[in-house]
Formats: C-alpha cells, sequence, structure tokens
C-alpha cells in the first residue's frame, strides 16, 4: 500500500508514530491544491486535520476527492475535531493519530474495499449571498467583495447562520444554542468575542454587515439597511 500523507507539518510523521510500524510505503505531500494532482501513484490518502484552520482543510479533501473519485480519503483529527466531520467533508474515514498500529492497519484496509464517498453538485440552497458578502456551505468558504475570509469552523458557523437568516435578529442565546449547541457550557460573552473577531475579519467596509440590536442581540442586515 502507498499511503500519500498531505500536510503541511514536515513533521506530520513524528506525530503518528505507529504508520513506521506498519508494512506501508509513506510518503508526504503537501497540503495545496497541487497535491490533487500528485495522487497518481497513491492508493489511500490521509489528509492531516490535527491543525487549527478546518475550513482549509475541508476545502483540500473536497478538492482531492473530486479530482480522484476513486481514490480512498482520509483525515487524520484530534478526537476535539470530530464534532466538524460531516459528509459534506468527502472524506470515507478518519484515523486518531493516538490509534494503536493494528486499528490504523485495519481502517486502512477497509479503505480500499469501500467506495469513496461522492462529492455532491452545488445546488443553490448552498450558496447564501448578502451584498458583497457570499458564504458556499458545500466548500465552507466565505468571501467579501472577492476576498476570501479566513476563519474559524465557528466563525464560519455564525457567519452562516446570521446570512441564512438576514434581517433577523438573534438573541445571544439563540446563537449559543443554534450554533454552539445544547452541550456548550459557556457564557453569552463567547458570541460576542466572535462577533467582534468576525467583524475584523470583513473589515472596515463590512463590518455593518453584522448589525447590533441593543439590547437584544445580533442580525445580519443587507447594504442598503446599514
Amino acid at each position: 500500500m502507498r499511503l500519500a500523507l498531505v500536510s503541511t507539518d514536515p513533521d506530520i510523521r513524528s506525530k503518528v508514530p505507529t504508520l513506521g510500524l506498519l508494512n506501508h510505503e509513506v510518503v508526504r505531500l503537501p497540503a495545496t491544491p497541487e497535491a490533487a494532482t500528485m495522487l497518481d501513484d497513491a492508493t489511500v490518502v490521509l489528509i492531516d486535520a490535527t491543525g487549527p484552520n478546518l475550513l482549509a482543510v475541508r476545502e483540500l479533501c473536497r478538492l482531492i476527492a473530486g479530482a480522484n473519485p476513486d481514490l480512498p480519503v482520509a483525515v487524520l483529527a484530534v478526537d476535539t475535531a470530530l464534532i466538524a466531520l460531516d459528509g459534506s467533508w468527502a472524506i470515507d474515514d478518519f484515523i486518531l493519530p493516538v490509534a494503536s498500529p493494528a486499528e490504523i492497519d485495519a481502517r486502512l484496509r477497509l479503505l480500499l474495499s469501500r467506495r469513496p464517498v461522492p462529492v455532491t453538485e452545488d445546488d443553490e440552497d448552498a450558496f447564501i449571498a448578502v451584498g458583497d458578502l457570499e458564504v458556499d456551505e458545500h466548500t465552507y468558504t466565505a468571501r467579501v467583495a472577492g476576498r476570501q475570509l479566513d476563519l474559524t469552523y465557528k466563525e464560519f458557523e455564525l457567519l452562516r447562520y446570521l446570512a441564512a437568516n438576514v434581517g433577523r435578529v438573534f438573541t445571544r442565546a439563540q446563537l449559543l444554542q443554534d450554533v454552539w449547541g445544547y452541550e456548550y457550557r459557556g457564557g453569552t460573552r463567547t458570541v460576542d468575542v466572535h462577533v467582534r473577531r468576525l467583524r475584523a475579519k470583513l473589515g472596515p467596509e463590512h463590518e455593518g454587515l453584522i448589525a447590533t440590536v441593543r439590547n437584544v442581540g445580533y442580525k445580519v442586515v443587507e447594504p442598503e439597511e446599514r
């Protein structure tokens, strides 16, 4: 088996020492779009998702899976990131860095007998546009005036949720429930922090897209309402 390990970390193999115990050839490729064209000899692709920017990794997974539809794709992910994984990643499985050699070997072998997850076509409901803001749920990317925003997973989820309900006001408690989930135990200040970060990333010309409704919460507004 020839395993392509896609990562920006040149020392990634040290994070998964059990790979060295398996009888498989492992080659590291850079985590760039070009990696999708460098997999002709690979049997399985393992994409590093242990870093903080899960949105970029998700986009890379979809790119690689779309360019190599017959190639099994898995991600290397820590347990705290598993909540972010879903079918939209277009992956077939995940592997934990702390997994035993036997488990990793079994997962890799099962990947060879499993049909890869197809990359679904974008549909209109997955694309949200509010003025200069564009949010693509399939690729988990957001742009403002053509500039891609470097967002964390929760920042994207919050922006997507507000933009999908343009004009509707949400209290901080509602946003915590709908974006963070019932099991989140943090306070409502978390919402304020994420909104502040989103505004900073939108920039001075577009930060007004997220409006504060005094004593209530937040909403995304159309440009003409600002």
